[in-house]
């Protein structure tokens, strides 16, 4: 089926969608709490990676670069990164391994390459034991040259990193019963930046402080969710394109007083992409980001996304759950995985993370 036109208008658009945002942003963010602690809670572990937003960091718009697939580099045995002693254990059949052993700062070029490749067929990988969150920030940052960094339009950075994402809740913060006043659910599946022309590939996330329990991250597989349908209804999402929209993060960023580093931007994407390296097709569409289905009425397209959504995140024989533990790094590819931070303790310890993102290429469904 020939891919669908894309009118003008949809680039530009603005559709409110199902946004969550359950970040407090500087407005909340207790700076003598994180960084010296409380009578009632302690500091925060690495001080180096607590959130600052910049006002004067702005930047232009997204210049398109050609991205190189490391994956493709890959000896498929990963006779470097699965070495003798190295232990695997599957997470589930279709989605998720955790892997002993393995110093993921201490891995060749080789079997970086070959992380690429087996994060892009097992879609999330974990990695107990690490010393990532231990490195100096900009050490760690440019271990993920597997792309283009990713400087995130809103969310906190440590300070003089822009490109580091930093997942937070701070010690004390008990706000999420005033999200759950007016909503059901904290799950808001996503693959990250969606909305940008060249969303990211090969992405790692590592542990700063947890709570006791609880805050764990769900893991969706595009590819299983793609391959459960029945052919004829695979045939029919192919060609289809979708709008991804960062509009609403941006809104969300701007009311919580936080920043907004480059204006929100749009783009159309196939809603069945082609991983380039594996040559697998998975779902690639979100209720974070996507908007609406080029060419198709309102009405028709939230009834198809919303099969989609549902499809997702009732699968629950294609998730994974991934339960932090002090000094785990998880390496997850973002084009064929869909994920969801789970927002469920209610102890006010904090949650803290750091995300790097390099981007890839564009979505193509060939």
């Amino acid at each position: 089926m020939a891919p669908a036109a894309v009118p003008a208008a949809a680039k530009t658009d603005y559709i409110v969608g199902q946004y969550k945002e359950l970040a407090l942003g500087p407005k909340g963010y207790q700076k003598e709490i994180e960084e010296e602690g409380s009578a009632d809670q302690p500091k925060a572990k690495f001080t180096s990676y607590l959130p600052t937003w910049d006002p004067s960091q702005k930047y232009p718009p997204l210049e398109p670069f050609e991205h190189y697939e490391h994956g493709k580099d890959a000896d498929p045995a990963f006779p470097d990164l699965l070495r003798p002693g190295v232990t695997q254990t599957d997470l589930t059949p279709t989605i998720g391994t955790e892997i002993s052993g393995v110093q993921l700062s201490s891995l060749t070029k080789e079997g970086k390459d070959q992380l690429a490749l087996f994060a892009a067929k097992r879609r999330v990988v974990v990695f107990r034991d690490q010393d990532f969150a231990d490195l100096p920030v900009g050490e760690a940052l440019d271990y993920g040259n597997f792309g283009r960094p990713h400087i995130h339009p809103t969310s906190g950075s440590p300070e003089g990193y822009p490109e580091v994402h930093v997942v937070h809740r701070g010690a004390g913060d008990n706000t999420i019963s005033d999200f759950f006043a007016s909503r059901t659910s904290s799950v808001a599946w996503h693959s990250d930046v969606s909305y940008e022309q060249q969303p990211p590939g090969t992405t790692f996330l590592y542990i700063l402080d947890k709570p006791e329990s609880g805050g764990d991250t769900l893991f969706a597989s595009g590819v299983e969710a793609y391959n459960r349908l029945s052919p004829a209804f695979r045939e029919r999402l192919h060609g289809l394109q979708a709008l991804h929209s960062g509009h609403d993060q941006a809104e969300a960023s701007r009311s919580r007083g936080g920043i907004v580093r480059r204006e929100p931007t749009t783009s159309v994407h196939p809603i069945v992409r082609t991983h380039p390296a594996t040559g697998e097709k998975a779902l690639y569409v979100n209720p974070q980001f996507t908007r609406s289905i080029v060419g198709y009425k309102r009405e028709e397209s939230d009834a198809l996304l919303k099969f989609l959504y549902d499809h997702i995140a009732y699968g629950a024989d294609f998730q994974a759950r991934v339960k932090w533990a002090e000094k785990s790094v998880v390496v997850w590819d973002n084009r064929v995985t869909m994920h969801s931070a789970i927002i469920d303790w209610t102890t006010g310890a904090r949650r803290h993370l750091a995300r790097v993102t390099p981007q890839a290429e564009k979505p193509s469904e060939n």
